[in-house]
């Protein structure tokens, strides 16, 4: 499987062309959200129309909460608080931020984040499949650094270990690939300045078959 993974686009598609030639041929789509840049929530629309492959997608903290409601009438999968799964695979979405200091549009309790989360991963283990998160915020520790410190998600970072695959966004300065505990976590980079993931899955156990490729155009 061939994932095509973008983060923080913000309302600026026009890099999306390039670098979807830079991945080649694609089975994928994932969309780590701030789609919009506080809206309009439509304008998620634009970016949706510019692929022909399923696209999952979740909201991130600079979305409006109403774009749920576009997403779920759009050509994309609404993967917040949701999952969808494509043969042993299942891909698990939570969207908006754990709290910011900049009172941003979609923010969460940290508790809210991980008792969502823990309620649909733990349905997916039980059935013994394949676990990839599609998350905004990243897990805390990794990939989440700013000059502050770490900005991170500890909900999220409690399935390290758990899932196979993390693939966030949220801190545009953070972009790359951290492994961690049989985890593999990527943090595309920010779509509006050019940047974007190729992540292949090959058959078999996931653990060290997945190989990513940070792409700029």
């Amino acid at each position: 499987m061939r994932i095509f993974a973008i983060a923080d686009p913000h309302g600026d598609y026009s890099k999306i062309k390039g670098l979807l030639k830079k991945a080649g041929e694609i089975d994928l789509v994932l969309v780590a959200g701030d789609i919009t840049n506080f809206g309009p929530d439509e304008k998620a629309l634009e970016l949706f129309e510019l692929f022909d492959v399923p696209i999952l997608a979740v909201p991130g903290n600079c979305d409006q909460t109403s774009i749920l409601k576009v997403l779920d009438n759009s050509k994309a999968a609404n993967l917040h608080q949701n999952s969808y799964t494509i043969d042993d695979t299942v891909f698990i979405g939570y969207g908006g931020s754990n709290p910011t200091p900049f009172c941003t549009p979609f923010e969460m309790q940290e508790c809210d984040i991980g008792e969502g989360l823990e309620e649909i991963v733990k349905k997916s283990e039980s059935n013994n499949v394949k676990i990839v998160l599609l998350t905004h915020a990243p897990p805390y520790g990794f990939l989440d650094e700013v000059p502050s410190g770490h900005v991170g998600c500890t909900s999220i970072s409690a399935f390290i270990g758990r899932a196979e695959l993390i693939v966030c966004g949220h801190i545009h300065e953070a972009r790359g690939v951290v492994r961690e505990k049989g985890t593999v976590i990527v943090n595309p980079g920010m779509a509006a300045l050019g940047y974007a993931a190729l992540i292949k899955i090959n058959d078999g156990s996931i653990g060290d078959k997945i190989e990513v490729e940070l792409l700029k155009f």
